[in-house]
């Protein structure tokens, strides 16, 4: 097989959100949006309903129809852009519940479907979705009378446990919503391992789940092998891939692996990313292309027939950080290329 293969651990996955939910005393939802962070949201949601989870979260209507059809009419499926222009047949046909971040969406929804389930949102100083002081000053009454299902705010520096931003949210959220009746959620992943004081009644966590930081105790759940093409043999000052950028300066061997930027390895792991063989680091040489990397396997005792690029040598956000970025965009960027195996 010629393409890199992706092995999803779903027992890791559902032990990932028990371990979340023990933390709280309230309801615990799951993010799935992204195609479940690009592991498959309908075999991610299926193994987690069977967990008890009664809520999931997706980016857009459009995310709803997979989760839907993987969970039946068992779970509530929440909408985070809300009720956009165009959404409403699909909203109402899938009974998905838009979360409402607007004055223009809130009218849009109670005009177009008003006996149908929605949630708000609240800015709290992110900046980024929600409803702003005076907009929820002019609408709270009105709004919470039709008995939203949730009323939430998000966070925008949880996975710095000291940053002041935690608190300054956490004391706007409480101005904003002390009184009321609705249900509140704060804390995705990061506000679940701050502590109680942010968990209010519903914790909805994202990518904890998926063995992403900032949950450091998480159970890797990727694991992502890619075979090798070709093996050849270079002297001492042989150069490879594109530009010339790696120069050997000893005999070595060398693998070319079948995966590249066009499979979500971005060209910026050139600069010292590692792939393994077993528990040995192997360096990534040379320029990452479109669909294939070069590895330095001169000190293996064996000629690798694959080797691993997210492992548990190498989780995703150690990956991550080889590029400069972070666990989130490393498995949303995961090819549809890779054959998938789905175990647990």
């Amino acid at each position: 097989m010629s393409t890199g293969h992706l092995t999803i651990d779903l027992a890791a996955l559902t032990a990932n959100w028990r371990a979340l939910h023990a933390m709280t005393s309230c309801e615990t939802a799951a993010v799935i949006k992204a195609d479940a962070y690009g592991l498959g949201s309908e075999r991610v949601a299926k193994a987690l309903v069977k967990q008890g989870v009664r809520i999931f979260y997706v980016a857009m209507a459009e995310e709803g129809a997979a989760v839907r059809a993987a969970v039946g009419d068992k779970a509530q499926i929440r909408v985070l852009t809300g009720h956009m222009r165009g959404d409403t047949d699909m909203i109402a046909d899938l009974n998905l519940t838009p979360i409402l971040n607007s004055i223009d969406q809130i009218n849009r929804h109670f005009e177009a479907l008003p006996d149908h389930p929605f949630g708000l949102q609240l800015d709290t100083g992110m900046n980024r979705l929600g409803l702003e002081w005076d907009d929820w000053a002019a609408v709270a009454e009105a709004a919470l009378r039709c008995k939203p299902v949730v009323v939430m705010s998000h966070l925008a520096c949880a996975d710095e446990p000291d940053h002041p931003m935690n608190p300054y949210q956490l004391d706007v959220f409480h101005q904003m919503t002390d009184g009321i009746t609705t249900p509140r959620s704060l804390a995705a992943t990061g506000g679940i391992l701050l502590g109680p004081d942010y968990h209010f009644d519903e914790c909805r966590p994202g990518i904890g789940l998926y063995g992403g930081l900032p949950f450091e105790d998480a159970r890797p759940v990727v694991r992502l092998d890619l075979p090798v093409v070709q093996l050849r043999d270079l002297t001492a000052g042989e150069v490879v891939g594109y530009g010339n950028s790696w120069q050997a300066d000893r005999p070595t061997r060398l693998a070319t692996v079948a995966a590249g930027y066009a499979d979500g390895l971005q060209r910026a792991l050139s600069r010292g990313a590692m792939l393994f063989h077993g528990d040995t680091p192997c360096p990534l040489v040379g320029r990452v292309s479109m669909d294939l990397i070069t590895v330095d396997v001169t000190d293996l005792n064996e000629d690798p027939n694959a080797l691993a690029i997210i492992c548990d040598a190498q989780p995703v956000d150690r990956l991550a950080q080889s590029a400069g970025t972070i666990g989130y965009e490393m498995l949303t960027s995961l090819s549809p290329r890779y054959s998938r195996r789905y175990v647990g």
